[in-house]
């Protein structure tokens, strides 16, 4: 018994000698992968995109300060002011464009700035409406005793828009991981716009007279025809049109660039564009884009 357990210690310790100097492989263990190494994004960049465009643009209001002009210092431009004559419409397109920035990396954070511009194909949009109410003894208005005064008002208006190019200048910051670069991104926006507008008004008054007399010693009260008087001064048509108008606006969304081959890296990327009031229209922009680029 003594010789079997002499025997099998040896044994072990010449197999652990033999193993100590076999190849990692032949002794059964993998030596682990090094972790991948992320790609190199700093440094300036410029490329080419094409993407789609959907625009959403608010005409209720277009036409609000040319009815005002129209009823300005009578009763009528406050009721009137509330209007919206006008529907909102959606429009669609294409666009290609181009952008160059610059990227500063620490470790695995990005942060860089970018200046984007795109052309927009037909995206535009118009509505035209029309609209008739009567508005009774408005604030402002002292008939006789007895009448009552209802302006009989109608609308019809018009307007259109076409956003033509847009210019992006934003901040981002994104996170490397290998290949990958996702981002987030936000700043400023300028837009090239077409705008026209036009409405046409017209004014009627009808004066309903009411009337408490004496018959036969009995008090009677009885409405006299009304009279309808047409007020020029307030049936007018005011029109305007602006081309190339450069309107200001604010940009975010985010976005994924990936590094296929030496420094050539595609992306991905969907923006938000809202721009100020034009015209008393409102124009937001949803864009989605594909883009390849080179980092120098």
């Amino acid at each position: 018994m003594r010789r079997f357990l002499l025997a099998a210690v040896m044994f072990g310790t010449a197999s652990g000698a033999q193993a100590a100097d076999m190849p990692d492989f032949l002794r059964g263990s993998i030596a682990a992968s090094p972790p991948p190494l992320n790609r190199n994004w700093d440094g300036w960049y410029v490329g080419g995109q094409v993407g789609y465009e959907s625009a959403e643009i608010d005409f209720s209001r277009s036409v609000v300060s040319l009815t005002n002009f129209i009823f300005r210092n009578s009763t009528l431009q406050a009721p009137t002011s509330d209007w919206s004559l006008l529907n909102k419409n959606h429009a669609q397109g294409s666009s290609f464009g181009a952008f160059v920035g610059r990227n500063y990396q620490w470790e695995d954070i990005v942060f860089g700035f970018e200046a984007n511009y795109s052309y927009f194909n037909n995206t535009k949009s118009s509505s035209s409406s029309s609209i008739a109410l009567g508005i009774v003894n408005p604030p402002g208005t002292t008939p006789p005793p007895g009448h009552t005064y209802t302006y009989n008002t109608s609308m019809t208006g018009a307007a259109a828009l076409e956003v033509k190019d847009v210019v992006t200048l934003r901040g981002r910051a994104g996170w490397a991981t290998s290949n990958f670069l996702p981002y987030v991104f936000g700043g400023v926006a300028v837009g090239r716009m077409n705008v026209a507008r036009s409405v046409s008004t017209n004014v009627v008054l009808r004066d309903d007279e009411v009337v408490t007399t004496d018959i036969g010693g009995v008090m009677t009260t009885f409405s006299l025809p009304p009279v309808f008087t047409a007020i020029p001064s307030l049936s007018q048509s005011n029109s305007e049109q602006r081309t190339n108008s450069f309107v200001a606006g604010w940009t975010g969304g985010l976005g994924m660039e990936y590094m296929m081959w030496g420094n050539l890296f595609m992306r991905g990327e969907w923006e938000y564009i809202k721009f100020l009031k034009v015209k008393d229209t409102v124009v937001t922009l949803n864009s989605v884009r594909l883009g390849i680029g080179y980092k120098f």
